[in-house]
């Protein structure tokens, strides 16, 4: 079957591993390694889609939890797709909205430590608090964050509600697990995914039969098995060898808690055991490090809101580290968020003035600081992208890393 989505490599790591490529999409392709700027809710918090294109954004990735409680897939499957309903012309993701099922039930904010040391088993796993999640081997049963309600998700409706937003690329769905559950949990959990992932396969083939008049959706299965080797080899495997009615998965997702210090170190795992000819997607990943510790080990796509999330907060990325442009240093800095840096934000307004934007809290600031850290984090994957292509990329990772770290460095020393 003709299906408008595949992928080719066209230049390697002298590893075997990491490698630079081409996504190819019915909307459009996808230059790897690539970072895809997410749009939980349809939209890039405080920022018009023509300007995610502007900064270079080749993707958007969208959350098929938030956008099934509101505003519905049938209100976006009538409009075309996400594609349509948010007016991006480019490929589009969606994830399976398991990462918001496992916040749910484990109680932990919005975000899933990497440190295990850092936080409790009962503030992490939520042991003895109400939960608002729980999973059984048929599927999820969650209370809407929303309004209360009670709702219900299985792997068949995770890909009704998926084929209903028209991504691009849409994901198994899965349960993820945090670094503390238990390795006998980890275990059974890895298994539910499993039986899960055939489940999505099943659907996913009925549903792509039920609308041929459709572009094709690339269906990815999920990696979890935390951080445990033996289990993410295992899941590598099963996932790769799977076909169900003549269909395989199109592309791998890279899941679940991972430990900072190891996540080169488990991509290596993954890649290890999936086939070369398809993409790899690592889940919520974007500080520099982790960009270039995955990248050399394999992982092809990325996505996380914490570029978006940090800028909210007036946190600014650039070459040499991270600041806060909120703080009484940029008062009177009337020189843009970063030399150099040819982003919207930094080609008309200063750091002054983004200072007084956040101190008056106007919706201005959270929008311009968005702009330039997209737009650092997109340049920075481009850039290593280059550098595998041109064969710098060596030099180019330690170039950059230490000129990013230089103060952390700096104050260990």
């Amino acid at each position: 079957m003709t299906t408008g989505f595949s992928f080719e490599r066209t230049a390697e790591l002298a590893n075997g591993l990491g490698r630079a490529g081409v996504i190819h999409t019915p909307h459009g392709d996808i230059r790897t390694p690539a970072f895809v700027v997410v749009g939980t809710k349809a939209s890039v918090k405080g920022v018009v889609p023509e300007a995610v294109a502007a900064l270079g954004a080749q993707a958007v990735l969208a959350n098929a939890y938030h956008l099934y409680l509101q505003p519905g897939p049938a209100i976006i499957d009538a409009a075309g797709g996400l594609g349509r309903f948010m007016n991006w012309p480019a490929p589009t993701f969606t994830d399976s909205g398991g990462f918001q099922v496992l916040s749910l039930g484990a109680g932990f904010k919005k975000v899933l430590s990497m440190d295990s040391a850092r936080h409790t088993s009962e503030q992490v796993i939520a042991g003895g608090r109400d939960r608002l999640a729980t999973v059984d081997d048929d599927g999820v049963t969650f209370v809407s964050h929303l309004n209360g309600s009670r709702h219900r998700f299985t792997p068949e409706v995770s890909m009704r509600v998926q084929h209903q937003l028209g991504a691009d690329v849409i994901f198994a769905f899965d349960e993820l697990t945090t670094l503390l559950d238990t390795r006998v949990y980890q275990e059974e959990s890895l298994e539910r995914t499993r039986r899960w992932a055939v489940r999505c396969l099943t659907a996913h083939a009925r549903l792509t039969g039920e609308r041929p008049e459709r572009p094709y959706q690339a269906l990815f299965g999920v990696v979890q098995g935390a951080q445990y080797e033996d289990l993410r080899r295992m899941a590598a495997r099963d996932l790769a060898a799977m076909t169900i009615e003549g269909r395989s998965f199109d592309g791998f997702g890279i899941g679940g808690a991972l430990e900072k210090e190891n996540l080169g170190t488990i991509v290596r795992w993954v890649s290890e055991e999936l086939p070369a000819d398809r993409p790899r997607h690592l889940l919520g990943i974007s500080e520099p490090d982790d960009f270039f510790a995955a990248i050399e080990m394999g992982a092809d796509t990325f996505d996380c809101v914490n570029p978006s999330r940090v800028a909210r907060n007036a946190a600014i990325y650039t070459a040499d580290g991270r600041y806060n442009v909120n703080t009484a240093a940029h008062r009177n800095a009337l020189a843009p968020l970063e030399d150099g840096c040819d982003c919207y934000t930094c080609s008309h307004y200063t750091r002054a003035y983004l200072h007084h934007l956040f101190k008056a809290k106007e919706m201005l600031g959270p929008t311009l600081a968005t702009i330039h850290n997209e737009r650092f984090t997109v340049r920075l994957v481009d850039a290593i992208r280059r550098s595998i292509t041109s064969g710098d990329y060596a030099a180019h990772k330690a170039e950059f890393l230490g000129r990013f770290y230089a103060r952390r460095i700096a104050s260990n020393a």
